[in-house]
């Protein structure tokens, strides 16, 4: 991984030596933040220096900065994940306190000491999620939050302010409450919308007098299809999607409609605007709308990054930086400028390749973040790590991985400050460029069968039943985008033929038994419409292997030609399912069943690819 870092790190110092000599002023992105915005943002810093940041302290009476100058100064960001969130709601409701409740998912409690040492390691924002209902006996009708849980979030507030930093608050997770917006009866529904401004009308009393350094955000990855959870509301479920959008657009809505009335500086304070689901595609369907506001240009725009899921957030696959990897990055973060263009600021709230705890990161985790940086820099995006005392190491006060740690440190505002807005984004252009060009080279060292877009390609996919091992699961064809060790033999698809592809895991470690696992063949509805897949032998471990049903063929995507092997998540087989020999009965998406407690070293399928 250092190898990596230090081939981009040569190219970044070479690109910033290079325009610091010429002088040079292109490479602008075209989105709306200029070299104007950043010299505002920087005066505004340097005025805000003079006075304190803590609290109350902050004498300046009108925000006169906007969210996309803003953007520059909140930097590069963590959050204290895992700790102000953490549920323990019954906890509390028996006499439990704030501070021994945050360390129920297995964090330290936390101190001015570990968010001084995130401000030293380069962190320029701390978002701190946090579950409000913890301290709220809600069943009963009675919103009042428990002021030792607001004192105890104002504290950590303030640590972060004291060390210069932005802070983030809002309302996360909290035992899924938010389901009550998606229950059956309207009476509930009702409660959950008095209890959201209840909430928000104590915290934004409480701190309205604070600095503009402190940004309140409406909620986190429930505002959307999780609207409709039954942890807390059984009955809920009743919202189609349109009618989540229409509720998540209320709900940010009355979010700012409610803090802009609460006075003192909440009238032009920033405020954080959930995505739908967080989710980038879905925040960028013309279906969510950014709310009203009364203040000019204070709005930001969150969503969260963890793709793919498989790398950021499962053990199984451990290696990132195929071409189409890059790409799928490049082109969904740049999807974000419909939002900058408008003059929103945009905050993901969120991104990581989860350790589970660890400090030692995952392989090419230095290579995903540089990249998902570059973006950032390229579009003036804030980005704010997820971190559960995993890279940062909160009783050392240290991010422990000295590649990551340079990584984060280089990011600091502190350390861009002296580059204009032009230079950093050719610098990110130029970085990317190069970084681009790696992974073409990567990819033809991993596979003689590129994926190209005039190309069909047969593959396994597979995931084990622990999520341990994995290979190329999805609709896009990736030989990169596995577990280290897995040796698979694709085959290209050149018409009507039989075909043998198959997988080996010995060298790879433990695969046992399946969580999911399919056929697939890449462009095959776009390349060989109609056509076909029949399964003449399915071998597992060198052993002929029963179907326990009858394996047909279909498509996601309309791109990807499928034939699923073990897909839990597919109850009935598709109206367009086709079939070689036209048989309709009997059809099934989990044809093998094997013992998950077994080990399975090699999957071995020969079909047919029939013509219709």
């Amino acid at each position: 991984m250092k190898t990596t870092l230090l081939k981009r790190t040569v190219l970044a110092l070479f690109a910033a030596s290079a325009l610091l000599l010429t002088g040079c002023n292109n490479g602008s992105s075209g989105t709306a933040q200029t070299d104007d915005a950043t010299t505002a943002a920087q005066e505004q810093s340097a005025a805000q220096t003079e006075a304190s940041v803590s609290g109350k302290n902050d004498d300046s009476e009108k925000n006169e900065m906007t969210a996309l100058e803003a953007s520059v100064l909140m930097g590069n960001g963590i959050n204290l994940g895992n700790t102000m969130e953490a549920y323990n709601h019954q906890g509390y409701l028996n006499g439990g306190d704030p501070t021994s409740s945050e360390t129920v998912w297995g964090m330290p409690t936390t101190t001015r000491e570990m968010i001084d040492g995130m401000k030293a390691a380069g962190f320029d924002t701390l978002r701190v999620p946090v579950a409000w209902t913890n301290g709220m006996n809600f069943e009963s009708g009675d919103y009042t939050i428990d002021t030792r849980l607001l004192d105890r979030v104002e504290e950590i507030v303030n640590y972060a302010l004291d060390a210069d930093m932005y802070v983030v608050v809002n309302d996360h997770w909290d035992g899924s409450w938010w389901g009550m917006f998606g229950s059956k009866t309207e009476e509930t529904r009702n409660k959950a919308m008095e209890m959201y401004k209840a909430m928000w009308t104590q915290i934004a009393e409480r701190f309205a007098d604070y600095s503009y350094k402190l940004i309140f955000e409406s909620a986190n990855e429930e505002l959307g299809d999780r609207l409709n959870d039954k942890d807390v509301a059984s009955d809920s479920g009743s919202l189609t999607k349109a009618q989540c959008y229409e509720t998540a657009n209320l709900i940010n809505s009355e979010f700012v409609k409610l803090i802009r009335s609460t006075g003192g500086r909440n009238a032009d304070r920033f405020l954080l605007i959930a995505g739908y689901n967080t989710d980038i595609t879905n925040t960028c369907d013309d279906r969510f709308v950014m709310p009203e506001d009364t203040a000019d240009s204070k709005l930001f725009l969150s969503v969260h990054y963890y793709t793919p899921w498989d790398y950021c957030g499962t053990k199984a696959v451990d290696s990132w930086g195929s071409p189409k990897q890059y790409d799928e990055m490049n082109d969904l973060l740049k999807s974000l400028t419909k939002f900058t263009d408008n003059g929103y600021g945009v905050i993901i709230g969120e991104y990581g390749v989860l350790t589970d705890g660890k400090a030692t990161p995952k392989p090419d985790t230095d290579i995903y973040f540089t990249n998902f940086l570059n973006n950032c820099d390229l579009y003036n995006y804030v980005p704010l790590l997820w971190d559960c005392n995993g890279l940062y190491r909160r009783r050392e006060y240290k991010i422990a991985d000295e590649t990551i740690a340079k990584l984060f440190l280089d990011r600091s505002y502190s350390a861009q400050a002296s580059l204009s807005d032009a230079q950093i984004k050719t610098n990110a252009q130029e970085q990317m460029k190069e970084d681009y060009e790696f992974a073409v080279e990567r990819m033809s060292d991993e596979t003689d069968i590129p994926a190209t877009d005039d190309t069909a390609v047969a593959w396994i996919m597979y995931q084990s039943a622990d999520y341990g091992m994995a290979y190329c699961v999805g609709n896009t064809y990736d030989p990169t985008n596995k577990s280290t060790g897995v040796k698979a033999v694709n085959a290209l698809i050149e018409g009507e033929g039989q075909y043998t592809v198959s997988l080996d895991f010995k060298e790879a470690g433990v695969a046992k038994g399946v969580n999911f696992s399919a056929l697939g063949i890449y462009n095959g509805e776009t390349l060989y419409p109609g056509y076909a897949i029949k399964i003449d032998s399915f071998k597992v471990n060198g052993e002929e292997t029963e179907l326990a049903g009858v394996p047909y063929t279909s498509s996601d995507d309309g791109k990807c030609t499928r034939v699923n092997l073990n897909n839990p998540w597919v109850p009935k087989a598709p109206d367009d399912a086709r079939t070689a020999d036209g048989t309709t009965e009997g059809l099934s998406a989990q044809v093998w069943t094997p013992n998950n407690n077994k080990r399975i070293d090699t999957i071995e399928i020969t079909f047919s690819y029939v013509a219709p």
